[in-house]
């Protein structure tokens, strides 16, 4: 049934577009902050009073791993996201209900697969990439916690991206203050109080994940619109997986490809030793603001190209385009230009071992200059993605970014192995993709296409 447009809670298909775009960008940025605060406080709190083994152990291959594989299911529930945003843009009440009990249903069924093949095959992954010795032993049990608990990451996140398709972003930060709360204090009690190590802080990190979903489950069943949960009603419309399938399947493998090369990458890392994987692990932690603010521009892009499209509105489909490449341009060559400043005093939060400080410092100086250039492939992505077309920016993100970054590390890292090299890889990906994307995105035969297709 196609009723009239809808706005959604935060007035995405009408209203000022930079300031909607705000309202919108900053519970994301903020909800994203405070899921990063899960891992980031596992590594201050074990880095300091546990060790730089430990240090390495949460972030180095586990990170890798589990970044592998969660990214995977949020690129594939992003084509639920989309599903969402466009019904409701479209006033279509009974397929956003349809979309909505589908994903919650792929979310459970991925969380228990995983569960069991996380738990069996992880110890044999982080061999394969050459974990060292020192580090393996607390990386294993890091890594089989954090499995044991996945299900709940997966059905937080389709559950979170149920309520931002709708419009509403502040919810799911709520809820994510909350958590990251409780992770802090249960890390401080587990690895502090009760000195558990890094079983502690995986435990803790596995708890909050746990009450992030039951928060966004009841949030979902409590409410009275078209999104509303209902246990009995979850199952596997053919119809509506077909298209998340159809759209978030790219995305997925996209993730994936980024997770491999970045898998690769950690390997040639994990060869210079425990300082360099200490020194990458925190740097992630550092930088990882960035990752955030590009994570919630491309969310709130995709969203309102959304509804927007859902809607028919293409005049706000492309000025929101413009508007949101504008900001994150201009945000990231600053934020880039702040961590070269800080980058020390930030590095001291995590270890006092200065030599590990020193090569942290020399990552950061390869890639945060050049972070503004990754605007182009985010912010284009989410866009199209957001108007149906997944498959090709998945094929030029896949070559541009990850098999250039295997070549290079195939090629130049043998001539020059060192760490520089190694970190090179991602500016100069980053660049060559952006470019792709820009042609792309300009020549506009995605929009003309996703118009013929809705």
């Amino acid at each position: 049934m196609r009723t009239r447009a809808a706005t959604g809670p935060n007035g995405i298909t009408e209203g000022v577009i930079w300031q909607q775009l705000l309202i919108f960008f900053f519970p994301i940025l903020l909800g994203t902050f405070f899921q990063q605060m899960y891992n980031t406080a596992d590594a201050i709190i074990v880095g300091k009073f546990v060790g730089k083994e430990a240090l390495a152990a949460v972030g180095g291959a586990t990170g890798t791993i589990t970044n592998l594989v969660v990214g995977f299911f949020v690129g594939l529930s992003s084509g639920a996201t989309v599903i969402i945003a466009q019904f409701f843009g479209a006033g279509e009440h009974r397929g956003v209900s349809r979309a909505v009990h589908t994903s919650m249903a792929l979310a459970l069924a991925f969380g228990v697969a995983l569960t069991a093949c996380g738990i069996a095959l992880a110890p044999w992954a982080l061999e394969a990439m050459g974990t060292p010795a020192d580090v393996l032993p607390h990386a294993t049990t890091y890594i089989r916690v954090y499995f044991a608990g996945i299900t709940a990451v997966l059905v937080y996140n389709i559950g979170s991206g149920i309520l931002r398709a709708v419009g509403d972003s502040k919810r799911p930060l709520y809820f994510l203050i909350v958590c990251c709360g409780v992770n802090i204090v249960l890390d401080i009690l587990f690895v502090v109080g009760l000195n558990m190590g890094v079983f502690g802080a995986a435990l803790a990190t596995m708890i909050s994940q746990v009450v992030s979903a039951v928060l966004v489950i009841v949030t979902l069943m409590r409410s009275g619109m078209s999104y509303r949960f209902e246990w009995k009603r979850m199952t596997f419309d053919p119809q509506i997986l077909r298209r998340v399938l159809r759209i978030g399947l790219p995305a997925g493998v996209q993730s994936t490809m980024y997770s491999i090369s970045n898998l690769i990458i950690q390997i040639c890392i994990n060869g210079f030793g425990t300082d360099v994987i200490a020194a990458n692990t925190a740097c992630g932690k550092i930088d990882g603001l960035v990752w955030m603010i590009y994570g919630a521009f491309g969310v709130s892009i995709t969203t309102f190209v959304g509804q927007n499209f859902g809607a028919r509105r293409m005049d706000r489909v492309r000025r929101s385009v413009r508007t949101c490449m504008a900001m994150a341009v201009g945000v990231n060559v600053a934020l880039g230009a702040l961590l070269l400043l800080a980058g020390r005093p930030l590095y001291s939060m995590f270890t006092d071992d200065p030599h590990v400080i020193d090569l942290g410092m020399q990552i950061l100086w390869i890639v945060a200059p050049a972070y503004w250039t990754y605007a182009g492939i985010e912010i284009l992505a989410g866009a199209v993605r957001g108007a149906g077309d997944s498959v090709r920016p998945m094929v030029m993100t896949c070559m541009g970014v990850c098999v250039l970054r295997v070549l290079w590390i195939l090629t130049a890292v043998p001539l020059r192995p060192e760490l520089s090299t190694v970190m090179l890889s991602y500016p100069i990906s980053w660049v060559i993709t952006s470019l792709l994307f820009i042609v792309y995105y300009r020549r506009g035969s995605w929009l003309k296409r996703c118009l013929g297709s809705a």
